[in-house]
Formats: structure tokens, C-alpha cells, sequence
């Protein structure tokens, strides 16, 4: 089974910045013709949100409207490790962040239930 392994949250101030990985031990994008890989977050009493996904083939995009400009998602070149880069973080920011992996085009990219494969989450709380 796959394992996707969140790192690098913390608990910091508004305007920090934030640098989370999602590794994949074993796992390579490129042994993939369709991929989809997305950060959502979680924060108590509240639903699941994407915050990012990115087309692994394509290189699109998308984002949260609230984390638009201010959040980037990325991989590196190896094409084993996911990461979200996060500036200018706000307490609204503070949630449980989740890696997740989608193999197939089915479902909505938004909706984490459609995504095969996702991490135990790392945590990040920005106080004020």
C-alpha cells in the first residue's frame, strides 16, 4: 500500500511562513499516466478543505480561494515528495494538514473521499 507521510508543522506567529512535505516512500509520480496530489486541512468542528491540488502530468493548479496568493504546492524533481509552501499564515490558517493522492479521474477534485491514498496529517497553529 502506498504511505504518504506528512512533515514540517508547527506552531507559529501571523506572517509566518511554513514549509510542509508529504513524502511517499517507494512511490514515484512517473510511474502514473493520470495523478492527482492535493493538500487538504481539517481544523476542529469543521469539514475537510482543499487547499491545493496539483496535476502531476500537466502541472495545473488549483487552489482554496482563501490560501490563493499566499500558498504554493510543488514537488521536487525526483518526483517523490509533495510540498506546500505557506506564507503570510493566519490564525484561520490553524488546522491538522492532510497529503492525499488521487490514481484515478473519478470524483470531484475537492472531495477527499475520491482520493485513494492519504497521510495521518501534520499539524500547524498560528496564533496571533
Amino acid at each position: 500500500d502506498l504511505q504518504l507521510v506528512e512533515s514540517g508543522g508547527g506552531s507559529v506567529r501571523s506572517g509566518d511562513s511554513l514549509t510542509l512535505s508529504c513524502a511517499a516512500p517507494g512511490f514515484r509520480y512517473t510511474g502514473y499516466s493520470w495523478l492527482l496530489m492535493a493538500w487538504f486541512r481539517q481544523a476542529p468542528g469543521k469539514a475537510t478543505e482543499m487547499v491545493a491540488v496539483l496535476d502531476i502530468r500537466s502541472g495545473i493548479t488549483d487552489y482554496a480561494d482563501s490560501v490563493l496568493g499566499r500558498f504554493a504546492i510543488s514537488k521536487d524533481n525526483a518526483e517523490t515528495t509533495l510540498f506546500l509552501h505557506m506564507n503570510e499564515l493566519q490564525p484561520e490558517d490553524t488546522a491538522s494538514y492532510i497529503c492525499a493522492a488521487k490514481l484515478w479521474n473519478r470524483g470531484g477534485k475537492a472531495d477527499i473521499s475520491y482520493y485513494d491514498y492519504r497521510g495521518q496529517g501534520t499539524q500547524v497553529t498560528v496564533s496571533s
